[in-house]
C-alpha cells in the first residue's frame, strides 16, 4: 500500500509550540488576554484593517457580525447555493431566511446578477463567500449593496491570502469574517476572527462577544444586553500568533502548490482548476478541478480512483438547496451540477513533489482511459 496523502493539514513548528507552552504556563490572571490581543494586533495589520476580534469559529464571527447589524426574524439574506453550511447556519438561528442563487460557472462563487434580481424590501445583508480561495466579484456586489442600502459580508473562511484587485479578501465589505481551522492555511486548531473598518460595528460586535458587557460599562459583572460567548483562548491565540508570524511563507506555499498543479493539468482537454483573473491574487486554500460535461468523468469515478491510491480528495460541496432542511432550488444551474464532476485536491504545506505526481497522475489517467475498466 502507498503512503496516505491526506487532503490537507497544518504546519506545526517549535515556535507554535513554544508559544502555546509560554500561553499554557503563564496566560492566566492578568495575562489570560495577552497572546488574543497581539493575535488580533497582528492579523489586522497582515488584513490591512482597523479593527478584529478574535472568536472561537468563523460560524460565530458571522453570527456576532450579522446580529450587529440587526438580522433578525423576517429578514432575508442572499447567498450563493454553493457553501458550506457553516454560511448559512448564523442566518437561520437569528430567525432569517438565506435566499439562495446560483453560481458563476467559472469562479464559482455567487452570481451578481442574480443577487440583484433576489432582492426584496425584506433583504437585509448580501453574503460574498471566496469558494476555494477563488474570489467573488466585488465591485459588482459592493455596487448592487450601494444602490440598494443593503450591506456586503465577505465570508473568507477560505480566503486567506486571496486579493482582489490590490485589496486582501475580508478587507473590503461591511465586515469580514475567516477561520482557523485546522484545514486553514494557517490555524488555531478551532478558531476565527470577525474584522472591520467601521468603528460603531465594531463596538457592538465587541459587546456582545462578552456576554453583551460594553467596553465602557464600569459595574462589574454588569450586561447591557443578552450577548454571545464565542472568545477564543489564550492558548489557540498564541498558536496563531506564531502562525501569523510565518503567514507570508505559508501563504506561498500554498500558493506553490496551486501553480503546480495549474501546470501540469492545464494541458489536460476538459479540466478545469480555480481561476486567477487579472488583478487578483488566488490564496489556493483548495485547488479544485472540475471536468467538463463531455468528459463524462463523475464525482464518483474521482473518489473511487483516488481511493485507489490512497489519497484522500474532497467533493465539491453539495448545494444547500439540495439539503433536507432547506427547499430544493434545481434550477440553480451550476450549483447543482458542477458538484457532480468536480474534487478538491490535497495541498498541505509540506506536500512533496512526488506526492504531487502521484495526484497528477490519477487525472492523467482517467483523462487517458486507462482506468477504463473504472465505473460507477
Amino acid at each position: 500500500m502507498k503512503p496516505r496523502i491526506h487532503y490537507t493539514k497544518p504546519s506545526i513548528t517549535s515556535l507554535e509550540m513554544q508559544y502555546a507552552a509560554d500561553a499554557a504556563a503563564n496566560g492566566w490572571g492578568e495575562n489570560c488576554y495577552e497572546y488574543i490581543n497581539k493575535f488580533e494586533e497582528q492579523f489586522k495589520k497582515h488584513l490591512g484593517v482597523q479593527y478584529a476580534i478574535a472568536t472561537s469559529s468563523c460560524t460565530g464571527a458571522l453570527h456576532m457580525g450579522m446580529a450587529a447589524l440587526g438580522i433578525g426574524s423576517g429578514d432575508e439574506v442572499i447567498m450563493a447555493d454553493t457553501n458550506w453550511i457553516a454560511t448559512a447556519s448564523p442566518i437561520v438561528q437569528l430567525g432569517a431566511k438565506p435566499i439562495f442563487v446560483d453560481i458563476l460557472s467559472d469562479s464559482w462563487c455567487i452570481n451578481p446578477t442574480l443577487v440583484e434580481r433576489a432582492i426584496t424590501p425584506r433583504t437585509k445583508a448580501i453574503v460574498a463567500v471566496h469558494l476555494y480561495g477563488n474570489l467573488c466579484d466585488m465591485d459588482a456586489l459592493i455596487a448592487i449593496g450601494d444602490r440598494y442600502g443593503i450591506p456586503v459580508i465577505e465570508d473568507s473562511a477560505e480566503a486567506i491570502g486571496s486579493i482582489y484587485h490590490g485589496k486582501r479578501a475580508g478587507s473590503i465589505g461591511k465586515f469580514g469574517a475567516f477561520s482557523f481551522h485546522g484545514t486553514k492555511t494557517i490555524t488555531t486548531g478551532e478558531g476565527g476572527i470577525f474584522v472591520t473598518n467601521d468603528l460603531e460595528l465594531y463596538d457592538r460586535v465587541l459587546t456582545l462577544s462578552n456576554h453583551g458587557r460594553s467596553r465602557g460599562q464600569t459595574k462589574q459583572f454588569w450586561p447591557d444586553m443578552v450577548g454571545f460567548k464565542y472568545k477564543m483562548s489564550n492558548i489557540q491565540a498564541a498558536i496563531g500568533c506564531a502562525q501569523v508570524e510565518r503567514i507570508e511563507e505559508l501563504i506561498q506555499r500554498k500558493h506553490e502548490i496551486f501553480s503546480y498543479y495549474r501546470a501540469r493539468l492545464q494541458a489536460l482537454p476538459g479540466v478545469f482548476i480555480n481561476p486567477e483573473p487579472k488583478n487578483t491574487v488566488n490564496g489556493a486554500w483548495m485547488p479544485t478541478v472540475v471536468f467538463g460535461q463531455d468528459t463524462g468523468i463523475t464525482r464518483e469515478m474521482l473518489q473511487v480512483a483516488f481511493a485507489e491510491e490512497n489519497i484522500d480528495a474532497r467533493v465539491f460541496f453539495w448545494p444547500l438547496t439540495s439539503l433536507t432542511m432547506f427547499r430544493d432550488v434545481n434550477t440553480n444551474q451550476f450549483a447543482w451540477d458542477i458538484p457532480t464532476r468536480a474534487i478538491n485536491l490535497p495541498s498541505y504545506h509540506n506536500m512533496t513533489e512526488d506526492e504531487q505526481k502521484r495526484v497528477v497522475t490519477v487525472l492523467e489517467n482517467i483523462c487517458s482511459n486507462k482506468l477504463i475498466g473504472l465505473r460507477i
